[in-house]
């Protein structure tokens, strides 16, 4: 996933299995946009007590891929607020974890079922995105896309 972050806004084509993965790719992009540049006390913050930190956006989004393409049903108690994970190994772990999402589509029949899960991850990430633009902006005042 290495270079998300740099992604602009998706073309087009007329592939449909590469459409589905740049926009997943650039939804990971402003997401991880969002959690660079942070320390790992700046990961962890919640304005007001509301809202996920950073970290648990990050960490959850790679356990969304994970369960969703590996069919891995387990989910940490603490994926929202990981406790000993710094911003620095979350934004590692998604970036190989949508290297492997990645890696597994391509490989993968573009079957219903795919589609459906593709465009659910797309969802999701779009999602949090937006929630990671607002930490953001709360924590820091950084606003663009």
């Amino acid at each position: 996933m290495t270079g998300y972050e740099r992604h602009g806004f998706p073309d087009g084509t007329s592939d449909e299995r590469e459409l589905f993965l740049r926009w997943l790719a650039f939804l990971r992009g402003a997401v991880l946009r969002k959690a660079l540049g942070v320390s790992d006390e700046q990961a962890r913050w919640r304005p007001g007590g509301k809202l996920l930190p950073l970290v648990g956006i990050v960490n959850h989004l790679t356990g969304v891929e994970r369960r969703w393409i590996d069919g891995d049903a387990a989910k940490p108690e603490d994926e929202y607020d990981p406790p000993r994970l710094s911003i620095t190994e979350a934004v590692a772990a998604y970036r190989e974890r949508g290297a492997r999402t990645d890696q597994v589509v391509r490989e993968a029949d573009l079957t219903p079922g795919l589609r459906f899960v593709l465009i659910h991850l797309i969802n999701e990430t779009a999602r949090h995105a937006g929630h990671a633009d607002a930490v953001r902006e709360l924590l820091d005042g950084t606003t663009g896309e």
